[in-house]
């Protein structure tokens, strides 16, 4: 099987066992030989931006540990990257790739009997060969000086059961221990769940600045909708760039976006910590939101700064809808590429943001922040 299938798509299932004694996670999977699954096939090369050095995961110490254990998870290697890939007894399936932290694939059972894939990711080849994987859920954050997405995350637990839900648990301890994170990714029945914890182990405050990013695939951005958004303040910027976002090569370039004067050198602003931001970064479209039931057919990249809590995606294309939640965050960060590309194709994508860009959070010392966000499927 190609990188592309393995990276977007679970197994066809999990055998289910009764859970026995639960045992936590330890660290030898990461001071073992790696197994010999792992030598097999062209090897699994990060995107060129991450610049922190992975060690090897045992995919296969990894499986003996949790497989067993009835949890409805299955452990994969790919190149550097392990894929845990989650599935419920109701069809509900997941892949959440670690070291890196993003969650490239969440499909949820439908009215019809069958599954939807309702995130859009990418797997190709850059100019070097190298493979580069975009979308999904990932974390766009800074927490201080550090990148949260060159974080290296390692498997810290696994709960839960196919029957109801299943939850794994990442970690991560940037900063020789001075920051502390976790990651915990939960797939329910009926939704997909991602947390983040921070515990700011400094003796002075830190800022957690940017967003959490969902591409959310659709049939294409015409036929798709953004409802419950009337009445919230929003401020126009440049799209979120990170090392997960899709942003097509040509956003901006056209008349409808308004954006094409300002795109140039502010795409690399996001995602880094600054004391100011720039004159150009600040200035754009500003107003309030007329439109309960806004079309998304337009170039868009829009901070809402007083939507509400949950508003739901509505893609008349595929039939099918997503109510999108946030805890933690008080903005919420919009992103449309327009609808001059294929249908079903590469850009037919609306990604959504739970966001603190415009105004981030300050932690105190020893304060610990939890902040989350939740893809709800109606359409059972």
């Amino acid at each position: 099987m190609s990188v592309a299938p393995k990276l977007l798509y679970p197994a066809a299932g999990v055998l289910y066992t009764r859970p026995s004694t639960r045992r936590r996670f330890v660290y030898q999977c990461l001071n073992r030989s790696t197994g010999s699954r792992r030598s097999r096939g062209r090897g699994f090369q990060l995107p060129r931006v991450a610049s922190v050095p992975y060690q090897p995961i045992n995919v296969d110490y990894l499986e003996e540990e949790f497989n067993g254990l009835g949890h409805g998870v299955r452990f994969e290697g790919i190149g550097d990257e392990c894929a845990a890939k989650l599935r419920l007894e109701n069809g509900g399936s997941a892949i959440v790739m670690f070291p890196s932290g993003l969650i490239t694939s969440y499909k949820s059972p439908m009215w019809h009997g069958g599954s939807l894939e309702l995130l859009h990711s990418s797997v190709c080849e850059d100019e070097n060969g190298d493979v580069v994987v975009r979308g999904g859920v990932s974390l766009a954050l800074d927490c201080g000086s550090i990148r949260l997405d060159d974080v290296c995350w390692t498997l810290h637990d696994v709960k839960g059961n196919p029957r109801e839900s299943i939850q794994v648990e990442l970690i991560s301890r940037a900063a020789e221990g001075k920051v502390e994170l976790k990651y915990i990714v939960t797939l329910g029945e009926d939704m997909l769940r991602s947390e983040l914890i921070v515990s700011n182990n400094e003796q002075t405050a830190i800022q957690l600045k940017g967003s959490v990013l969902s591409h959310l695939t659709v049939s294409t951005p015409e036929a798709t909708y953004a409802i419950g958004l009337e009445g919230s303040d929003f401020y126009s910027r440049a799209p979120c760039s990170s090392s997960y976002s899709i942003v097509p090569p040509d956003y901006g370039q056209g008349s409808g976006s308004g954006l094409g004067r300002t795109l140039n050198g502010i795409l690399s602003g996001w995602g880094k910590s600054k004391e100011k931001e720039s004159e150009e970064e600040v200035e754009g479209e500003e107003g309030e939101e007329t439109d309960n039931y806004k079309q998304l057919t337009e170039e868009m990249s829009r901070i809402y700064t007083s939507a509400p809590r949950n508003f739901t995606i509505i893609d008349r294309g595929r039939r099918n809808s997503v109510v999108v939640g946030r805890d933690g965050f008080d903005e919420l960060y919009m992103f449309s590429p327009g609808s001059n590309h294929v249908y079903y194709g590469e850009y037919s994508f609306i990604c959504v943001g739970h966001s603190a860009m415009l105004k981030p959070i300050l932690l105190q010392p020893h304060q610990v922040w939890r902040g989350s966000q939740s893809l709800f499927n109606p359409n059972l």
